[in-house]
């Protein structure tokens, strides 16, 4: 990178137009900027950061909107900061012009202005733009230089100062700023990301071990107290291994415990065994000997009820007779209630009938029936034109009422239809009317919101101007009160000024040289006059002054603020009084609101419009349709009457004396239906008698050959179903019990068994079941121990298969706990207690060290040398120690031992080796251009010379280094020059060459 021309316009303590040509200062390779304290030397080189940047070092980079501007400028010149250069074989122009409160081209006040950059290419002969966006040019710039602001100011611009503070610094100090230059946040990221992986890996562990110590704790509880735990926390060592030792001693406990119980459980069962068999014999005893003393029983029980079971065989033998006579029974009694059934239903089916057919057989009665039947059947021809006369009267009444009807509907649609010319005439009239009120509504809605912003900025406006009188009198007064204390200021400097010999003679000694001429007599030192103004006097003058210019710009910033306010909200509300924009607003909402009101019945109108026409078209298809049914009805009337007195007379002539047709063909049908059940009746009757006489005859005859005197004796020696059931059921139970007592008191086992004495039940029952307890308590045993054995191997399973799950997780956390600790320097394997990032950061540092001896030892004639330290300090980490070898002593020490001149060769040197390490870091960009920012007055003429030697070594490599000082000495070594003079007006650039 080569700086060509800066130009700068009101821009710190330049008030007006300054140009600065680095072409012609560089041409000697070494230049000097000089001048006055405060002068404004180091605003130069603020321009140059500006103008890449957008922004200034160090902490003058806030407020920039404002600070940048000169207080000399005048008050139509805006700040800007021009900058033409080559980098990366392109040869740029950057602009850039920082917000600017400007005054108003109209009226009074003052209105703001946004940032404004240019970037320009030199190409073909000519100058062509590249952009004017401020976030395309700043990453265009960073990518061509290839460094941050940070880097740039600290490589290009040397701080000496800073360099000087950062060869006495501690590692912590040291770190902060090469963290910022070479940019290791990431190894700090990595550093944070390998604590993140332990935590979280350690964390998987502990919860590992967790669950192994509850599978421990179960298994303790399975176990009983054949398992001791260990006295392990999760994550502890060993833990995995003792919990599976102490599961694997409770499984082999428990297996001896189980075949324990096995052995107790067999010998149980089998006295168990032996006492039942025991049981079992007593119970069959005392069972046979119950069983033999039942029978007997028995056998006493049958013979007492022996009378009983004869008489009950007698009956049964009578009933087995009597069941030969059921069948003639049953018919006999079949036949009577057949027979007073018909002779019932005979007596009600005469009375049914007139006098003359009470003596009538069943003949007479059919031929009767037979008669009546032939009357009826005349009668069908009129019952149909009985029923067509009925239908005939229904339709003539049915077409009656449809004139009727339709009558109506002609005079009701005849006098809506008169109407509807006028109807639809209004209704078209009120539809008209509101579309006419939407659009003059619409129209007002858009006259009225430009109103009401008017309105509303009127409002603002006239509160403004009352804030802005107000602004603008503080203001003025602040700018008179800041303009009085500079003027005090400076009359108090001059005066000091005009003293200081008086100052410098109070601190006069004889025989010590003079600060100024370096006398060791001092034969008429200067005496102070009365009002003399001493240092402290010009400071807090000075203070004052700062005071009141910082509150005169707060003022003027508060006083641009409203006025930029007022003129925005006096543009938007023009010069009309508020007053007639609220009667103006208040009428437009007026009308507007009146015409929405007209318009909001247009949806009614139309509705009820449409409807209208609906009724018109419904109204007129009525009249036509009932006009065409009156036509059809007429022809149909005159068919009905015709036919109607064809068949009134048809049926005169065939009801004869009754009321109708109807009437007489139901009177014919009762008589025949009940002669044809007189008849049948009687036929029924006849019939029934005679079968009941035959069924005498036989019964009679059945009787006689079963042995009965009479009917009604065989009759009641019969049982019914019930009572034979009974009566068999008791003589099979009588002869089934004779059986059984037979056969067991024929058994000999039982008959032995009665002869043997009683034996003792109870105390068989105690022992069998004092045996099956016994088996219980063992059975129950065995299954505990076999419960604790699957339990335990089940759970000995899962512990040895999270031990197997945890051993990587557990590997992966010795693996990442050794390399976090290893990165944070806190590892016994790191000896020097040396982070991650520091390790970096040495790394760069001791190439900075190298790359800055090869400058101090030419600057010191070879005594001094930059070394790297990895030794720690105090109880801090090591590894950004920075020591000096003084080549005379052979000892090294610490750079912080340094004097004054020794520490500013240094510190340059460091500043020039650090420039080449960045550069390098920075992808080797050309660094044409240097600046180095004061620290020479410090030194002798022999060091004086030997630092411009190593500079002019600097112009060898085709660098140019302006120097930024106001060592006397420098003016007559260094021919080129830019100098700095200030001025009450602000301070102007004068380049000088030779």
């Amino acid at each position: 990178m080569r700086l060509h021309r800066l130009d700068i316009t009101a821009f710190g303590p330049f008030g007006g137009c300054q140009s600065v040509d680095f072409d012609e200062l560089s041409a000697a390779g070494l230049f000097l900027l000089h001048g006055p304290t405060g002068a404004g030397k180091t605003s130069v080189l603020d321009a140059v950061c500006y103008a890449l940047y957008g922004s200034v070092p160090g902490a003058r980079q806030n407020g920039q909107g404002t600070a940048l501007r000169s207080d000399h400028a005048a008050s139509g010149a805006r700040t800007s900061v021009t900058l033409e250069l080559t980098v990366a074989g392109r040869r740029l122009e950057i602009t850039r012009q920082p917000p600017w409160e400007r005054p108003k081209k109209r009226g009074t006040g003052t209105t703001l202005d946004k940032a404004q950059t240019w970037l320009r290419e030199y190409d073909a002969g000519s100058w062509k733009d590249l952009s004017r966006s401020h976030q395309e040019i700043g990453e265009e710039i960073t990518q061509l230089l290839g460094m941050s602001r940070e880097q740039f100011c600290q490589v290009v611009l040397l701080p000496q100062g800073e360099f000087a503070r950062f060869l006495r610094a501690d590692a912590e100090a040291r770190g902060r700023l090469l963290g910022r230059l070479f940019d290791t946040h990431r190894f700090a990221e990595v550093e944070k990301r390998l604590a993140e992986r332990r935590r979280a890996t350690e964390a998987g562990v502990r919860d590992g071990d967790a669950e192994l110590l509850a599978d421990a704790h179960r298994m303790q509880q399975a176990a009983g107290s054949a398992m001791e735990l260990p006295e392990l926390a999760p994550g502890d060592p060993g833990l995995a291994e003792a919990v599976l030792t102490a599961a694997a001693v409770a499984r082999s406990t428990a297996r001896e415990q189980l075949t324990v119980a096995r052995c107790r459980l067999a010998a149980a069962e089998s006295a168990q065994a032996a006492a039942d068999r025991v049981l079992d014999d007593v119970r069959e005893v005392a069972r046979l000997r119950r069983r033999f003393a039942d029978a007997q029983d028995r056998a006493r029980l049958l013979e007492e009820g022996g009378d009983a079971h004869r008489a009950d065989r007698q009956r049964m033998d009578r009933a087995r007779k009597a069941e030969a006579v059921a069948p003639a029974l049953e018919l006999r009694e079949s036949a009577e209630a057949e027979h007073r059934a018909a002779a019932g239903a005979e007596v009600r089916a005469r009375a049914a009938l007139p006098a003359s057919f009470a003596e009538a057989g069943a003949a007479g009665l059919a031929a009767a029936a037979r008669r009546t039947a032939e009357e009826l059947g005349g009668l069908d021809s009129a019952r149909r034109a009985e029923r067509r006369l009925a239908d005939v009267r229904a339709e003539r009444a049915d077409l009656d009422r449809q004139e009727r009807a339709d009558e109506e509907v002609l005079h009701e649609a005849e006098v809506w239809l008169a109407g509807w010319e006028a109807t639809r005439a209004g209704l078209q009239d009120r539809i008209d009317a509101a579309q006419e009120a939407a659009s003059q509504a619409e129209q007002l809605a858009v006259r009225r919101e430009p109103v009401q912003k008017r309105l509303g900025a009127a409002r603002m406006r006239d509160q403004l101007a009352g804030d802005t009188e107000q602004a603008q009198k503080q203001a003025l007064a602040s700018g008179e009160r800041a303009l009085q204390a500079r003027a005090h200021w400076l009359d108090l400097k001059e005066q000091r000024l005009n003293g200081i010999a008086a100052e410098l003679a109070a601190g006069l000694q004889d025989g010590e040289p003079c600060a100024v001429c370096g006398a060791t007599e001092h034969p008429a030192p200067a005496r102070k006059v009365a009002g003399h103004v001493d240092r402290e006097a010009e400071e807090r003058a000075l203070a004052a002054y700062q005071r009141a210019e910082e509150a005169h710009a707060e003022n003027e910033r508060r006083l641009g603020v409203v006025r930029e306010a007022l003129a925005a909200a006096t543009a938007e509300a023009g010069d009309t009084p508020t007053g007639q924009l609220v009667e103006e607003e208040g009428e437009l909402e007026r009308l507007h609101a009146q015409a929405r009101r007209q318009a909001s019945g247009l949806h009614a109108a139309r509705e009820e419009l449409r409807r209208a026409e609906q009724e018109h078209e419904r109204r007129t298809a009525a009249r036509r349709e009932a006009e065409l049914r009156a036509a059809s009805r007429l022809a149909r009337r005159e068919a009905l009457d015709r036919e109607r007195t064809s068949l009134e007379g048809e049926l005169a002539q065939a009801r004869g004396s009754s009321g109708s047709v109807a009437a007489r063909a139901a009177e014919l049908e009762d008589r025949v239906a009940r002669l044809t059940e007189a008849a049948e009746s009687a036929r029924h009757a006849e019939d029934t008698a005679q079968r009941l006489k035959d069924a005498d005859a036989r019964l009679a005859d059945a009787a006689f050959r079963a042995g009965f005197d009479t009917p009604q004796a065989a009759a009641a020696a019969l049982l019914d179903a019930a009572a034979h059931r009974e009566l068999q059921r008791r003589l099979d139970a009588r002869q089934a019990e004779e059986a059984a007592v037979r056969a067991v008191l024929a058994e000999a086992d039982t008959a032995a068994a009665a002869q043997r004495p009683p034996a003792d039940l109870a105390a068989a029952e105690e022992a069998a079941a004092a045996a099956e307890q016994r088996v219980r308590d063992a059975a129950s045993a065995c299954d505990a121990a076999t419960r604790r054995c699957a339990e335990l191997d089940r759970l000995s399973a899962r512990a040895a298969a999270g031990v197997r799950r945890l051993a990587p997780l557990r590997e992966e956390y010795d693996r990442v706990a050794r390399l976090a600790a290893l990165a944070a320097g806190t590892s016994a394997e790191n000896e020097r207690r040396m982070r991650l990032e520091s390790y970096v950061l040495a790394a760069r540092l001791e190439q900075v060290a190298a790359a800055a001896t090869v400058r101090l030892q030419r600057m010191s004639s070879g005594r001094y040398t930059l070394v790297h330290s990895d030794d720690r300090s105090g109880r801090g980490r090591s590894g950004l120690g920075l020591h000096v070898v003084d080549a005379w002593t052979g000892r090294e020490r610490d750079t912080s031992t340094l004097s004054g001149g020794e520490t500013f060769f240094a510190s340059l040197a460091l500043a020039l080796g650090l420039a080449d390490v960045v550069t390098d870091e920075a992808g080797g960009v050309r660094l044409d251009t240097l600046f180095i920012d004061e620290g020479f007055g410090s030194l002798d003429d022999q060091t004086l010379d030997e630092v411009l030697d190593v500079l002019d070594a600097l112009r060898e490599r085709d660098r140019s280094v302006g120097i930024v000082s106001h060592v006397a000495d420098l003016r007559r070594r260094i021919h080129a020059q830019l100098e700095v003079v200030k001025g009450r007006s602000g301070s102007v650039l004068r380049q000088l060459g030779h």
